[in-house]
């Protein structure tokens, strides 16, 4: 007789034994003791570098622990031939913090990928109705097509196909789903339309571990918190008994305001709200929608759905600085470009840390040379090291060898430690946690008082609150100035869906 999973509710499913791993002299676990069982949401936290991500990839077989054991339904693993394939066999699937997908291949096919015994004939259109009606199912109203190539859709449409991808029905049933930073590209919507399906997906007796640094998240979600810190399990708790002050101090962090908009206005620079110079202009028309400008040492927001012009418009503001603009649009001075999609568009994966963060410096180290400053290189490279707490040995390690949070912060310490007055940046948090969000708040306060000048997109709506102005956009065109007490979730979600039902 088959039992249901909801009638093994509760029973340990999946459970690590002294797990550990190491990456030459980085321990990145610890001896990790961690059980998951049917019928709950944990909910894994910690600062970056605490070891969750490579957590994950033991659990899911990407990995190898050194030493451990790992127990599913009761029954012990094979560690020699633990792979990912292994893992799916008994039922465990990810969503890895960095995408997965093939660029050049439709969504179909990326879904015959990840069902290779999908080989029957019309498999395209098997696949592709599959993931169809997984996406249905889980991001209604996601307007993608079977046939839409990856590499052509932004990358919150990206994240949300990966996600389907791993929850589509395969020829093994699903008991164990891990999702690493699941949300960090989505927009409210589509974030709190996966929230409610994993609760109908842990209702089933299914169980979800989730990877976010969305405290709000966290809490509105899982049934038990697990925290990491230095590659150990520090704290294991109902969610129910405990609270986000409490959560962060077992972190190992301070803690960060809550109301992120008193304390971001108390900051904000005074210099913004008479006649600064606008060195950021761009003009009202058909396609771009209402004017849109950026002032010295301003930080601009710009907000609305996911995929609807933001990041283009800073791609057009890089180019435009570049080459002397237009009367269109102008940008006075050079840029520097934090981006949200660090694989694709931000680091050198060959290149060591450092030379990671010091290439946007170049003219600068080299100001009274042809040749660069070696030395100067190093300490500066060292300084923004300290400044922003990265977690590693050596800066001359591989950018690969950090934490996906660690990798965010050398994209930003390239950008801060160059001299241009624009900074753009693209949804720049994704994966940094609590701690190090707010020391780039205050950098970027800090940087704003010193004159210089930020576009910030986000799809986070607290940060909004850091801004000086919003300007809301929808189907590609700026349709809305936010500024003061109006810049609220509800405010820039009536501007995105006025304009998108007009």
């Amino acid at each position: 007789m088959q039992v249901s999973s909801q009638a093994l509710a509760g029973e340990v499913l999946v459970e690590a034994r002294g797990a550990a791993r190491a990456f030459g002299a980085v321990k990145a676990l610890r001896g990790v003791d961690l059980q998951l069982r049917r019928g709950e949401c944990v909910g894994l936290v910690g600062h970056n570098g605490a070891g969750k991500s490579t957590l994950v990839n033991v659990l899911c077989g990407a990995l190898a622990p050194d030493s451990g054991e790992l127990r599913f339904a009761g029954r012990p693993a094979d560690a020699s031939a633990w792979s990912l394939r292994e893992a799916r066999r008994w039922g465990l699937r990810c969503v890895f913090q960095e995408l997965s997908l093939c660029d050049n291949l439709t969504l179909a096919e990326n879904m015959r990928i990840a069902q290779p015994q999908s080989a029957e004939w019309a498999w395209r259109k098997r696949a592709g109705a599959q993931l169809m009606a997984t996406l249905d199912r889980i991001f209604p109203g996601h307007g993608l097509r079977a046939d839409d190539v990856v590499g052509e859709l932004p990358i919150g449409k990206r994240q949300i196909v990966e996600v389907a991808r791993a929850f589509t029905p395969g020829a093994q049933p699903l008991e164990l789903m891990i999702l690493d930073e699941p949300t960090s590209s989505l927009d409210g919507q589509a974030a709190a339309q996966l929230l409610a399906y994993i609760r109908s997906f842990v209702a089933e007796g299914k169980t979800c571990v989730l990877i976010t640094h969305k405290l709000r998240e966290i809490f509105a979600v899982t049934d038990r918190l697990v925290v990491m810190r230095d590659g150990q399990v520090v704290q294991a708790t109902p969610t129910a008994e405990t609270d986000r002050e409490r959560l962060v101090m077992a972190m190992g962090q301070a803690i960060v305001n809550d109301a992120p908009k008193a304390d971001a206005a108390a900051a904000r620079p005074r210099g913004t709200e008479g006649g600064a110079q606008a060195v950021v202009q761009v003009q009202a028309s058909t396609q771009r929608g209402i004017a849109m400008q950026a002032k010295r040492g301003e930080v601009i927001g710009l907000a609305g759905l996911a995929g609807h012009g933001q990041t283009a418009m800073l791609l057009a503001l890089q180019e435009a600085s570049q080459h002397k603009g237009t009367d269109a649009m102008r940008v006075d001075g050079g840029t520097a470009f934090v981006a949200g999609d660090r694989q694709t568009d931000g680091v050198f994966a060959l290149w060591s840390i450092a030379r990671n963060m010091t290439v946007g410096w170049l003219a600068q180290l080299r100001a009274r040379s042809p040749l660069i400053d070696l030395k100067r290189e190093r300490q500066q490279a060292q300084q923004w090291r300290e400044r922003l707490g990265l977690v590693t040995p050596d800066m001359d390690l591989p950018i690969g060898s950090l934490s996906g949070g660690n990798q965010q912060k050398v994209l930003f310490a390239r950008a801060l430690g160059s001299t241009a007055p624009v900074i753009l940046m693209d949804d720049p948090m994704r994966g940094v946690d609590v701690g190090t969000k707010r020391d780039v708040y205050a950098l970027i306060r800090e940087e704003a008082r010193g004159g210089r000048t930020f576009v910030w997109y986000t799809t986070e709506f607290d940060e909004l609150h850091h801004c000086d102005r919003v300007y809301v956009f929808s189907n590609g065109r700026v349709v809305g100035e936010l500024a003061g007490d109006d810049i609220s979730e509800e405010r820039v979600v009536a501007l995105s869906f006025e304009e998108a039902v007009a």
